[in-house]
């Protein structure tokens, strides 16, 4: 009975080991992935910290260079004249082959406005 008794005792204390030790796994991958959300949150703050809205002498510059206004956010670039240049929130200026390579589209409502402006000029 004795050889009985050891393993009876020396299962029980492996299933106690292996029961507390997935409690203490399931503890340490939760302190892990919460210092991991730490460290994705502070680049996030940083990139809205440096992407703070363009100053009205950066506007003007970027017109007389013929830049558009590329919306991070919607991959939408603004032309010059638009009510959305240099005016969100996530943007940044670049020429329009640049936006257009980073997969930028020009915004629908500014060629139906330009065309429409241009039609008008020539009736008059």
């Amino acid at each position: 009975m004795t050889n009985w008794m050891n393993k009876a005792i020396a299962v029980l204390s492996l299933s106690i080991v292996f029961s507390f030790g997935s409690m203490l796994q399931g503890n340490l991958s939760a302190q892990t992935s919460s210092s991991k959300e730490s460290k994705t949150t502070k680049p996030s703050s940083a990139k809205t910290e440096g992407t703070k809205a363009p100053t009205d002498s950066e506007i003007a510059d970027a017109k007389t260079k013929g830049m558009v206004w590329a919306n991070a956010s919607s991959k939408v670039y603004h032309k010059e004249g638009s009510k959305f240049y240099g005016k969100t929130k996530r943007g940044k200026f670049m020429t329009e082959d640049e936006a257009k390579k980073a997969g930028y589209h020009e915004a629908k409502n500014e060629t139906a406005t330009a065309t429409k402006s241009k039609s008008g000029d020539t009736k008059k």
